[in-house]
Formats: C-alpha cells, sequence, structure tokens
C-alpha cells in the first residue's frame, strides 16, 4: 500500500508554523514529513526560506512517530558533503532513527548563493557520486580522508554517527542517472509518475524489496476554487517550468519572469484546485498507478494551512489509502 506523507514548504511557511504545521500532520495520520531544504522561495510571494535542518532538529523533538526526510539536499555546493553526513547523522540520533536523507544535484536558485558557480549537469552528477561516497563513508564513524576529483576530506570523523546509519534516498529524472545512482543509494526519488523509471531503479538495484520509489504532488485546497486556482498561480506557476528549466534559474526574479505568461487555468489543468477532496486524490493517482510507494502531498501557500491540517488532512488521507 502507498504510503503519504506532508510536505514542509521551507519556502512558503516560517520556522515556527512549519513545527506547528509538522506536528499536527502526525496527529493528521501522515506516514512521513518531507521538509524542502531551499537558501531563496521559488517566488518572492511565497516569502520565506528558513533553515530546513534546524527545522528538522525541532520537528525531531515535537513529534514521535512520524518519519522525516529532504527532499532533497544537494550535498555539492552550499553545503560540503562531510558536514551533510555530521547533521544527517545527528538527525537520525534527535528523531530515534526517523530520518531519510534525500540527496539531489540541486538547483542554481539555492546553490549560488555562496558564489562558487553553477557547473554543467555532468560536472553536478560526478560531485553528487562522490559527495554520497563520502557521506556513507563517514556514516559508518571511521577516520575519514577522501581525495576526489571534487571534494577532499581531512581525517574526519563523525563522532556521534547512528549504528544503523542513514538510509539515502537519490533524486533522478531518468534511465542514464538511474544506471548511476540506484548502486549508490537506497531509495528512488522522482517529480514524474513513471512507471518505466520505477522499474529501470528496481532491475538497477536487482529488484531491492526494501527500497522506497518517493513523489510528490502539489494540491490547492480552499472551500472557493477560485481563491484555490489564484493560490496556485500566484505562489506555484513556476512548478510549470519543469526540471530543465527550474535547476537553472538563479533567482525569484527570474521564476517570475519565466512564468509571466503562465495563466490561471494553465496552473489549474496542472495542479488540482478547490475543496473536492475526491477530485485532490485523484491527482495522485497517476503516482500510485506507476507503482510509487511513497507520496508527499504539498498543499499550495500558507494561508489555509493550518485549516488543511487539522480538518481536511484526515478526510483526504481516507480518499488517498481508498486509492
Amino acid at each position: 500500500m502507498t504510503r503519504f506523507g506532508y510536505t514542509l514548504m521551507t519556502e512558503q511557511s516560517g520556522p515556527r508554523e512549519l513545527v506547528g504545521y509538522a506536528a499536527g500532520a502526525e496527529s493528521a495520520g501522515f506516514d512521513f514529513l518531507a521538509s524542502s531544504d531551499h537558501y531563496s522561495p521559488w517566488l518572492v510571494s511565497q516569502g520565506h526560506a528558513p533553515y530546513a535542518w534546524t527545522v528538522l532538529g525541532a520537528v525531531a523533538q515535537a513529534t514521535s512517530s512520524v518519519e522525516l526526510m529532504t527532499y532533497v539536499t544537494c550535498p555539492t555546493i552550499r553545503y560540503h558533503p562531510a558536514v551533510v553526513a555530521q547533521k544527517a547523522a545527528t538527525l537520525q540520533i534527535l528523531s530515534d532513527n526517523r530520518f531519510t536523507l534525500g540527496l539531489g544535484s540541486g538547483e542554481n536558485l539555492n546553490e549560488h548563493v555562496v558564489g562558487e558557480g553553477w557547473p554543467a549537469v555532468h560536472a553536478r552528477q560526478d560531485m553528487l557520486v562522490e559527495a554520497i561516497e563520502i557521506i556513507r563513508t563517514l556514516h559508518e564513524g571511521d577516520l575519514v580522508t577522501y581525495d576526489g576529483e571534487y571534494f577532499r576530506v581531512d581525517s574526519a570523523r563523525v563522532w556521534d554517527a547512528p549504528d544503523a546509519g542513514v538510509p539515502i534516498g537519490v533524486a533522478v529524472s531518468g534511465e542514464s542517472s538511474i544506471a548511476r545512482f540506484a548502486p549508490l543509494g537506497d531509495h528512488l526519488i522522482t517529480t514524474e509518475p513513471d512507471a518505466q523509471l520505477v522499474k529501470a531503479w528496481d532491475d538497477a538495484q536487482g529488484g531491492a524489496a526494501a527500497s522506497r520509489k518517493i513523489g510528490q504532488v502539489p494540491i490547492s485546497w480552499d472551500p472557493d476554487e477560485g481563491t484555490a486556482i489564484a493560490r496556485a498561480h500566484d505562489q506555484f506557476r513556476w512548478f510549470a517550468g519543469g526540471w530543465a528549466v527550474n535547476a537553472d534559474l538563479p533567482t525569484p526574479a527570474g521564476f517570475s519572469g519565466a512564468s509571466q505568461f503562465v495563466r490561471p487555468e494553465d496552473v489549474a489543468e496542472s495542479i488540482a484546485c478547490g475543496p473536492d477532496l475526491d477530485a485532490l486524490a485523484e491527482s495522485v493517482r497517476p503516482f500510485v498507478d506507476a507503482g510509487f510507494t511513497d507520496v508527499a502531498i504539498v498543499q499550495v501557500g500558507d494561508e489555509q494551512q493550518e485549516r488543511f491540517v487539522a480538518d481536511v488532512a484526515e478526510p483526504l488521507l481516507e480518499r488517498l489509502r481508498a486509492l
């Protein structure tokens, strides 16, 4: 049966609010919490970007059983992989082994801020390979020295390393990246409900039964359909660009310019909007039918987030699980 998560969308809510939503989502019955890890919002109208790891540390203490994950962290430019290894290990201990580290090759929006430029996609994937190797080795708790093409680690040790390590999910977009990252990761993360990607991942891992396939779906619930569409257009019209565009634009202003001709009706075609819980649930069906084991729901905007978690999440989960 597919498991359903709630997305802590750091781009659209402040840190205190996110911790409260996380506790409410656990009470509502979500199976896991997926946190974005951004330095900037996609659009200025979203208005937030707290540090995901501080938020997740607080969430680990505000919850007791719901699983946690990043969706996703880029461990190559803004963060050195040795630092990611340390904070992932710490969060795993704080959460009593509820954490999965989701990794990906990142977006220019978040990574350019440290002034190291934005490499071509092949270089970003090479860097991610090295980063995963470093993180895996450090989670074994031993002294590590690593000398790669992109990263060096000099006599480093994660002193508080969880006994069972930290499961790693890797964001991929096609069969070539699956062939490269499936041997390095435990779980598949992807944005498209593509059954071929699921099959390719399983084949590359030799049919590993424990492997999770994790997707994400935005929805815009509101008692008024027009309000739901307007909010989705205001804050999520960047979603129409697709990852080939979204990975490379550097600023919220860039996303605003790139999405200026996206109409509300265009957004409504790609994001389920309004009060109809059956329609919202149906928008998730492609991921379920494609064989995804986990799907994280994004409720667009902060305005109705508290009400969504308190009043809507539980009946929506009933419909999702009926799929």
